[in-house]
C-alpha cells in the first residue's frame, strides 16, 4: 500500500495507444497518482510488473494476446499483488462479474467524468471497492427483474447472503457505500482487527475474493439487515 509520502503508482494496460495517452493526460492533474509504466499486451504487462512495482494496475478487458480478465487473474495470483482496476467500454453484467471473480478490486467504464478516475484509483489503493454507478444500476435492475448472467460467480447468491449474520450484513452494506475498514470500525464501534476478521469470514461465506466481489453480490441480491 502506498504511504502518505508518495503518490499511488499506476501501470496502464490497454492495447490502444490513444487511450493510454488520454488516461496519462487525465492522471497528470492528479498529484497523488503517478503513472510508472504502460503496456499494450498482457505479456508486456507481466514483464513490467516486477520493475514498475505498481500499487494499482489499470486493465482493459480486451487485449490482443489474452483477455484482461485472465490477466487480472494472473496478476492477483502473484505475491504482494497490486490492486486491479478494470477500465473498459464493456458494461455487460457477465464481464463485470467475471472480472470481480478474477480478483478485480474495481470496475469503471471509460466514459467517466473528469476526476472520477483519480478518485477510483485512490479508493482501490486504500482498500476500497469501486464499481461504476452505471454498473451498479445494471446490477440492481437485473436483480429486480430476476435475470442472472451465464457465470458461476453468483450461482447461489441468496443462499450465500442468508449465511451472513446481521452484523456481517451491516459490514457489507457499508462496503457498498465505499467505506474502508477504519470507517466501518468507527461506525459499528468495532476494532479494525475485528472488521478485518469479519471480512475474511464474509468473503468465505459469499465465495468471493475481495470486497468488490462482495459489493457486487450485495447490490444484486441485497437483503435488509
Amino acid at each position: 500500500m502506498p504511504t502518505h509520502s508518495r503518490p499511488v503508482r499506476v501501470l496502464l494496460v490497454d492495447d490502444h495507444a490513444v487511450v493510454r495517452v488520454g488516461v496519462r493526460a487525465i492522471l497528470s492533474d492528479e498529484p497523488k497518482v503517478e503513472v510508472v509504466g504502460e503496456a499494450s499486451t498482457a505479456a508486456e504487462a507481466l514483464r513490467l510488473l516486477p520493475q514498475a512495482k505498481p500499487d494499482v494496475v489499470i486493465l482493459d478487458i480486451r487485449l490482443p494476446d489474452i483477455s484482461g480478465i485472465e490477466l487480472c487473474r494472473q496478476v492477483k495470483s502473484q505475491p504482494d499483488a497490486p490492486k486491479v482496476l478494470m477500465l473498459t467500454s464493456y458494461g455487460d453484467e457477465e464481464s463485470v462479474l467475471n472480472s470481480l471473480d478474477a480478483g478485480a478490486d474495481g470496475y469503471m467504464l471509460k466514459d467517466l467524468e473528469q476526476g472520477e478516475l483519480g478518485s477510483a484509483i485512490l479508493a482501490v489503493a486504500r482498500g476500497g471497492a469501486v464499481i461504476d454507478p452505471v454498473i451498479t444500476r445494471i446490477l440492481v435492475a437485473n436483480s429486480c427483474s430476476g435475470r442472472r448472467p451465464p457465470t458461476t460467480a453468483v450461482a447461489t447468491p441468496k443462499s450465500r447472503l442468508l449465511m451472513l449474520t446481521p452484523q456481517e450484513q451491516r459490514v457489507v452494506a457499508l462496503l457498498s457505500l465505499g467505506k474502508v475498514n477504519k470507517e466501518i470500525s468507527s461506525e459499528l464501534l468495532l476494532t479494525e482487527g475485528t472488521v478485518r476478521n469479519m471480512l475474511t469470514t464474509i468473503y468465505s461465506k459469499l465465495e468471493v475474493k475481495n470486497r468488490a466481489g462482495a459489493v457486487a453480490l450485495w447490490l444484486r441480491h441485497r437483503q435488509s439487515p
